[in-house]
């Protein structure tokens, strides 16, 4: 059974930094691409980073620049790294596993099937 759990959401002030933390397990990780996507209130679950299997890396306009996805195999788990957060970043935060291995990063949220449960994230002006 896939399990899939992120972390360290928070309160901070615009201008700060956070890291997220997603760990999964049931898979073999390394073989997966993995998303990163939020949700503010009111909104529609919108994407935010990819980390393809072999570490490459693609995200949306508004978090280029800003924030960074890495993983490490041998924990099963990725990461979200925030820098310069803004108001406007405010949401859940929630990773997800696709149901295949080896597959093309994607944006979309059809693309995968597990997702955890969400960590929120809340910046004040």
């Amino acid at each position: 059974q896939v399990q899939v759990v992120e972390s360290g959401g928070d309160l901070v002030q615009a201008g700060g930094s956070l890291r997220l933390t997603c760990v999964v397990s049931g898979r073999t990780f390394s073989k997966y691409t993995m998303g990163w996507f939020r949700q503010a209130p009111g909104k529609e679950r919108e994407f935010v980073s990819a980390i393809h299997w072999t570490s490459s890396t693609v995200y949306a306009d508004s978090a280029k620049g800003r924030f960074t996805a890495s993983r490490d195999n041998v924990k099963n788990t990725v990461y979200l790294q925030m820098n310069s957060l803004k108001p406007e970043d405010t949401a859940v935060y929630y990773c997800a596993c696709p149901a295949s291995p080896y597959g093309q990063v994607s944006a979309e949220k059809g693309g995968y099937r597990y997702w955890g449960q969400g960590t929120q994230v809340t910046v004040s002006s």
